[in-house]
């Protein structure tokens, strides 16, 4: 048989590198003879006497064209410096793309972005019991100790705010207790665990079982929301670990836990010498992959080629990844990558003289190994290169990272969105927002949560005024590069008095408040995910003067509607996926030149930060096509409004409550459901001065026009301002969530959803339970059905009357809020053509 084109494809392709740590400078107190053995202390002394490491010793001398020692190679990198042999070694590896944990504790290691001079795409893994041990390390204040409540809450705020920044967490429990993880650990054990731990003294090092499996299950939960793979080391390793409980077979309860069965689990190091342990466990349970760094290269010739056929044996094709495990050195980089180019087409030509694969399904079987598999299963979107067109593939499920080097960074935008749903941004130097704004945010006066949409200045009856400032302090975890100006960046920011101290007329600190009851009450947490309609616009000239309008006539769901606009949605898609910003759907709306870009569903302050970049994106976007996009609730009062209908659900332990699960059920929701939403439904009156914030708010808000203008709910109603939902996958009978249509993109979405959680949590306490359905047009009912306020003083009214919402969302917050309404009364009704001008404010 003819294998030339199995090697070619295996010697060009791009690796992708799914498990990766930091290098360190030459300099560092980690011996350069570590990279060759998982040995320490004296038995380090014996590494050079096995077969791995003479090999890996050769391979490298063959590279520096040294003489083949211990000694030339230590000489060689001394004399040549930390950033040529990089070159060489990444160079010669042909590596494309790395993920790099780097919560591995090594002297004078080297940060991510430094990487980036070697690899064009490098992403981070989280190591859970590094992020645990370095809270814990913190100082607490004269007299305290942790606690576990406080300890889980900053835990969990820290890995929710890098959810979507990460490209997958990571554990270590088979190295400090083993894998056999019991998933029911209770919060008393863990108290007792994190109580032996602090014990020990500083610095923290975590090895209690109880307290790991804790960290363990609170982990998992995060992934499963935020869709992250968790990599679990297996099999052998450090020193530390008791190789029998690092079989991957002990992991049984957590495969088979329904909590987590959506959470995709990566068995490192090829679980050796459990290989074909890991293998019959990828092919029965749907969520286990295999990674075989490590194992490559630190085994002899036969023992890899061993551990990869054992790893072949039961697992799919499509669930195998390579990586190198490099670590300290650029040279385990470097022999990770040769070794395993050379062992995988071992392997696979065996694999075809046995006939258990072709040739051309071998080339196929290397290409996802060493790049599509990860590249799919990671969410990475990367164009691999190679002369081969089949892996030139850039999926469009997957996150995309623009890849420039800092240096071409130069200016980042602070965003924030004030209490009339403006985006308002200040724009700092790179470097000046690296050295001072990151740490002591950008100031800003007190006037700037008082402004309305017609007047650049303070209300009157907000109680602010140009006296006082405030600090902008950047949330680093929505740090991004601007997908249509790649010499930007765009940060959310929270507003502070001080750095530290958040300020109570903050939207994003309103919003945490009330989901911090909701947790805390009910240990629940809301989802949203947000739908957008606008307006496309054109400009022309009438009589001399600049009119915009739509940019056709076409009919809802138009297929030439869509058509036409399709390389705008092309650029929209495209960033926001570089943004991580899920798209679920689109189309062309019902009104004139009316569009509408569905979002996927996370956490609802991410989801809040995600509207908040998708109207970014979209203006962007519009304006580099000559176009104006607008999200104005009612462009033309004599056509359909535009809303950004929000859906929502309520989470429990990772696991969807809004909806019943077996029993009798209510309406096919839970009571916690059903509560919570009748808590939405008694105070969505008030709730409109948050959700629809304008007087054009109230145009919208109509009878027959699909947008809920009366007090009542509905199965699949869309008349009705709260819809319950059954989308596509959820079994007939059941609701996963439920919609509020009476949302519009003049809103804050921070101020919006902070107030709907206040609502459901009034619900939550008192219990409330929902009127029957509406199942027929509510407007044929009128009379029978309370309406919604027909204007933005009625909703006001009805604010003002709302003691429950002043109590949770803080007094002097909404006296701001309802001085801006009237505000926008007061100017708005003066001119009933001003209106108008709001397509270039939203």
């Amino acid at each position: 048989m003819d294998f030339s084109e199995l090697r070619e494809a295996i010697e060009k392709v791009q690796l992708v590198d799914g498990h990766a740590h930091s290098l360190v400078a030459l300099d560092s107190a980690f011996p350069f003879i570590n990279s060759f053995s998982e040995a320490q202390g004296d038995a380090l002394s014996d590494a050079p006497h096995s077969l791995s490491f003479k090999r890996n010793l050769r391979n490298i001398a063959e590279l520096y064209g040294c003489e083949s020692t211990l000694q030339a190679v230590e000489e060689y990198r001394r004399s040549s410096g930390l950033e040529f042999i990089s070159s060489v070694c990444f160079k010669t590896a042909n590596i494309s793309a790395v993920l790099i944990d780097d919560g591995l504790k090594l002297d004078k290691k080297h940060d991510l972005e430094w990487h980036k001079r070697y690899v064009p795409f490098v992403g981070r893994v989280l190591r859970i019991e590094h992020l645990a041990e370095e809270i814990l390390d913190q100082e607490m204040p004269e007299g305290c100790t942790w606690r576990l409540d406080m300890f889980t809450e900053i835990f969990l705020e820290n890995l929710r705010s890098v959810g979507d920044k990460v490209f997958g967490l990571k554990s270590i429990a088979a190295y400090r207790s083993g894998l056999e993880i019991n998933t029911q650990v209770t919060k008393e054990d863990a108290e007792e665990g994190l109580s032996e731990v602090l014990c020990a003294g500083k610095p923290v090092r975590i090895t209690n079982k109880s307290l790991i499996d804790y960290l363990f299950i609170c982990s998992l939960e995060v992934a499963v929301c935020y869709d992250l793979p968790l990599q679990i080391h297996t099999g052998f390793g450090d020193k530390d670990l008791d190789l029998r409980l690092s079989n991957p077979l002990h992991l049984r309860k957590v495969l088979e836990d329904k909590r987590f069965s959506e959470c995709r689990i990566v068995l490192l190091h090829a679980s050796y010498p459990f290989s074909k342990e890991a293998s019959y466990l990828a092919s029965v349970y749907k969520q286990v992959y295999l990674d075989f760094g490590l194992a490559v290269p630190k085994l002899s010739v036969h023992g890899m080629i061993s551990s990869i056929k054992g790893l072949l044996e039961l697992a799919p094709l499509k669930k195998v990844m390579f990586s190198t495990d490099g670590y300290a050195s650029p040279e385990t980089y470097y022999l990770g990558a040769k070794k395993a180019r050379e062992v995988v087409f071992s392997v696979l030509r065996d694999a075809c003289i046995d006939s258990d694969l072709s040739v051309a399904e071998a080339i196929e079987a290397a290409e996802d190994i060493f790049a599509q598999n990860a590249i799919h299963f990671y969410k990475i979107m990367l164009g691999v290169k190679s002369n081969d067109s089949k892996l030139n593939v850039q999926p469009n499920n997957v996150k995309k990272e623009i890849v420039v080097s800092e240096n071409d960074v130069s200016l980042v935008r602070v965003i924030w969105v004030d209490a009339s749903g403006q985006h308002r941004c200040r724009v700092v130097p790179v470097k000046r927002f690296n050295d001072v704004v990151k740490k002591n945010g950008v100031g800003l006066t007190f006037a700037c949560m008082g402004m309305s949409s017609a007047v650049d200045g303070p209300a009157d009856e907000t109680n602010l005024t140009g006296t006082g400032e405030i600090r902008l302090m950047p949330d680093l975890s929505t740090r991004c590069r601007i997908p249509w100006k790649s010499q930007e960046e765009m940060v959310l920011v929270d507003m502070h008095l001080k750095p530290g101290e958040p300020w109570e007329y903050c939207p994003r600190e309103a919003l945490r408040r009330v989901s911090k009851v909701l947790k805390e009450e009910f240990n629940l947490v809301m989802n949203a995910g947000f739908e957008n309609e606008f307006y496309l616009l054109k400009s022309v000239l009438r009589e001399g003067k600049e009119e915009w309008v739509p940019i056709d006539s076409t009919p809802y769901c138009s297929s030439s509607g869509y058509d036409a606009v399709s390389p705008i949605f092309h650029d929209v898609v495209a960033d926001l996926h570089s943004l991580n910003i899920a798209v679920e759907q689109l189309h062309s709306e019902a009104g004139k030149g009316q569009f509408e870009v569905a979002l996927g569903y996370t956490v609802c302050m991410k989801a809040a930060d995600n509207l908040i970049f998708t109207r970014e994106v979209v203006r962007a976007v519009a304006r580099k096509h000559g176009l104006l996009a607008t999200f104005v609730p009612k462009y033309a009062l004599d056509d359909i409004g535009s809303g950004s209908h929000v859906h929502l659900s309520l989470w429990q332990n990772g696991e969807n409550v809004f909806m019943a699960s077996g029993g009798a059920s209510s309406h096919g929701m839970s009571s916690i459901g059903e509560e919570f939403m009748a808590g939405v439904l008694h105070h969505l009156p008030s709730v409109l001065a948050f959700t629809a914030p304008v007087p054009n708010s109230y145009d919208r808000i109509q009878p027959n026009t699909w947008s809920g203008a009366y007090q009542c709910w509905g199965k699949e109603n869309r008349e009705a301002p709260l819809r319950t939902a059954c989308p596509p996958g959820i079994q007939d009978g059941l609701v996963s969530n439920f919609e509020i249509k009476c949302f519009d993109g003049c809103a804050n979405p921070h101020l919006g959803l902070a107030a709907i959680i206040a609502s459901g949590i009034d619900g939550l306490r008192r219990h409330l339970r929902l009127p029957e359905p509406i199942d027929a047009n509510p407007a044929s009912l009128d009379g029978k059905l309370q309406r919604l306020p027909k204007s933005l003083s009625e909703s006001l009214e009805a604010l003002e009357k709302d003691d429950f919402l002043h109590d949770l969302i803080g007094e002097r917050l909404l006296v701001a809020i309802k001085g801006v309404r009237k505000a926008e009364i007061n100017y708005y009704s003066k001119d009933k053509e001003a209106y108008k001008q709001l397509i270039h404010r939203y």
